[in-house]
C-alpha cells in the first residue's frame, strides 16, 4: 500500500501504455479520470496520433518529457520490454488489473523503482482520496 500511496501522491505525469481512443475501454476511462483530477497524461499507442486531446507516442522512448509513472494496459507477456524502457526513464511502474509479471517487477524494483501490479490506478486513487 505504501508504493501505491507514494506513486499517487508524488507522480504528476503518467504515460499510459496501450491507451485506447475508445471511450468504452478501461484504459480510456482510467486515463480520462486521472486527467480530470490533475495528472498530466501521455498516451503511448503507435496506432493513434491523439487521445484525450494529447499527442500519442509510438513508444516510451519517443517521449521527450519527464515521466513519473508508466501505467501499463498491455498483456502480461508484453510487460518486460515496457519495464526496460521505464527503467531507462527512471519512471515507476504500474500494471493495471489483471496484469502481472513478477520477473519484470523484480527487475524494476532492483533498479530502484516502485512497482504496483494487478491494481487499477483509478480505483486506488479514489480509495486514497476518500481517506481523510
Amino acid at each position: 500500500m505504501d508504493e501505491i500511496k507514494k506513486i499517487l501522491k508524488e507522480s504528476k505525469t503518467v504515460a499510459v501504455v496501450g491507451l485506447s481512443p475508445k471511450e468504452d475501454r478501461p484504459s480510456y476511462r482510467v486515463a480520462s479520470y486521472l486527467k480530470s483530477v490533475g495528472y498530466r497524461i501521455i498516451p503511448v499507442n503507435p496506432n493513434v496520433s491523439e487521445v484525450l486531446g494529447e499527442r500519442s507516442y509510438a513508444d516510451l522512448g519517443s517521449v521527450r518529457e519527464r515521466i513519473d509513472v508508466v501505467d501499463i494496459f498491455r498483456k502480461s507477456e508484453d510487460v518486460p520490454s515496457i519495464v526496460d524502457e521505464a527503467i531507462k526513464l527512471r519512471a515507476h511502474v504500474w500494471m493495471q488489473e489483471g496484469i502481472v509479471n513478477d520477473q519484470a517487477a523484480m527487475k524494476a524494483r532492483a533498479a530502484g523503482l516502485l512497482v504496483v501490479m494487478d491494481r487499477c490506478m483509478l480505483k486506488e486513487h479514489k480509495k486514497l482520496s476518500a481517506v481523510p
